[in-house]
């Protein structure tokens, strides 16, 4: 793993330990060396937890930059997590790139419990908005990941093309990629961001490729005919 600043490599090494817990996403804790000690100032901040201790931060100093308490360590943990005693973990956001081994990753770490499956189907799809047809097709991709609502994609050649209103909304999925949106004329009105394409997905994903996904909170999706009830998500009040 590798840890970038502008242009200056922060934390890189093969030895980091990756911490679980209920509740939060892994969080990578490094040896002491894998980070430059010149780049670290101490910080006046702490923390408590009752599952690890009290934490001490670091501010990272890189030239003229500052980015303050970056850096967290547990130097005195608590009984059971002397695994993790001395190990330095960073704020993922609070640097500018991570990579791991040459692969940029973003958002966070990956999670090697978190799965993403994508399947070919001959199953008819269709997609509305307020009774107007955004989509049909019956060469749909299902994706089914960890903890979310399954997704379909779908060719761009079965998306009206006279509703596409151009987007420079992107995103970032540490297990897909960067994500490009599109927003559809809907009558006199425009949803901005409703769907969204991976041009160039991570080369684990292939099979997204260039296909279009629409967020099924906010639009009618008939799977063979039938209406599928709309997901409740982090993204239902969006738009």
């Amino acid at each position: 793993m590798r840890g970038v600043v502008g242009h200056t490599t922060v934390v890189d090494t093969t030895d980091s330990l990756m911490l679980f817990e209920e509740g939060h996403l892994p969080v990578l804790y490094f040896p002491p060396d894998a980070v430059p000690s010149e780049l670290l100032r101490r910080s006046d901040k702490h923390t408590t937890c009752p599952r690890k201790g009290e934490a001490s931060y670091w501010d990272l100093v890189v030239g003229d930059r500052v980015v303050p308490a970056a850096v967290w360590s547990y130097e005195d943990p608590i009984d059971g997590r002397d695994d993790i005693k001395g190990y330095l973990a960073i704020y993922w956001n609070k640097l500018d790139h991570w990579y791991e081994e040459d692969d940029e990753v973003f958002v966070h770490v990956r999670d090697p419990y978190h799965r993403v499956d994508v399947l070919n189907s001959s199953r008819q799809v269709r997609v509305e908005r307020d009774g107007v047809v955004l989509a049909e097709s019956s060469r749909p991709r299902f994706l089914f990941e960890t903890s979310l609502p399954m997704r379909t994609y779908l060719p761009l050649a079965d998306v009206r093309q006279e509703l596409l209103e151009p987007s420079d909304t992107t995103s970032q999925c540490p297990y897909k990629g960067v994500a490009s949106y599109h927003s559809f004329r809907v009558g006199d009105e425009v949803v901005a961001d409703l769907a969204w394409t991976y041009r160039f997905p991570i080369p684990e994903l292939p099979k997204v490729e260039g296909l279009v996904a629409f967020y099924d909170e906010h639009v009618d999706v008939y799977l063979d005919g039938e209406l599928q009830p709309r997901p409740e998500t982090p993204w239902s009040k969006r738009r």
